[in-house]
């Protein structure tokens, strides 16, 4: 058994910060749907933003400003969130892609995020949990068996499903952030800071500006899942 380390924001204040940034941007981001296939992909700012109020009492029980009970479901709460988003992310890419051929391959990528979701999520409520902080970021432990298969699938799941669309403005996107991921792990393996919370909100913003800019479908999902 080995241990799995997940960083996110350098203080509860930019946690706040971040989430009431990204919540907003969120809200704008459903404003701007315009077909039911896009809201798996519009609802992420919003995921985004609990994530960063969800950690605030994770560091406010480390500094002993809330009760060890309340700081242990916030971790519970913000591990789970972590080890869904390999299933919601390719989905959501895949509510945007018109490819029946590629909306294939992301549901495979959703499935392999499936496995990984239940391998983390049986060893976050079953094995030992815990949430320190290391430096400027806080750095969350969790007994996994095969921890660099399921780490790398995590990444996989995440990362891939972008490179996978149609769409040259996601597979862009997809290619700058698996360049800023190895830049954000870089930077907390070095002991700098964490900076993840500062991506969910770039990566928030550009969900937003692509619903704003992203024409209407012409083809309706039925039609996507029947041809399938």
């Amino acid at each position: 058994m080995c241990q799995c380390l997940d960083q996110m924001c350098f203080s509860p204040e930019a946690d706040i910060a971040t989430g009431i940034l990204v919540t907003a941007v969120g809200v704008d981001a459903l404003r701007h749907v315009s077909a039911r296939e896009q809201l798996p992909l519009a609802t992420l700012p919003l995921v985004f933003g609990a994530h960063q109020f969800v950690e605030t009492f994770v560091w406010w029980d480390l500094q002993g400003k809330v009760s060890s009970s309340m700081g242990d479901s916030a971790t519970l709460i913000y591990l789970t969130i972590a080890f869904l988003l390999p299933v919601w992310v390719p989905l959501a890419v895949r509510g945007v892609e018109p490819s029946p051929a590629r909306r294939r391959f992301m549901a495979f990528l959703a499935g392999v995020g499936g496995l990984v979701a239940m391998v983390s999520l049986v060893s976050t409520f079953t094995g030992p949990v815990d949430a320190t902080i290391g430096g400027h970021y806080i750095v969350y432990s969790v007994s996994l068996p095969l921890h660099l298969p399921i780490g790398t699938l995590y990444v996989v799941a995440t990362c891939f499903a972008p490179l996978a669309s149609s769409d040259r403005w996601i597979r862009d996107y997809g290619m700058i952030n698996i360049a800023a991921v190895a830049i954000l792990v870089w930077m907390a393996l070095g002991g700098l800071t964490s900076l993840w919370c500062a991506w969910a909100a770039i990566t928030s913003v550009a969900i937003n500006l692509y619903l704003r800019t992203v024409q209407e479908f012409e083809t309706p999902l039925s039609e996507y899942r029947s041809s399938a």
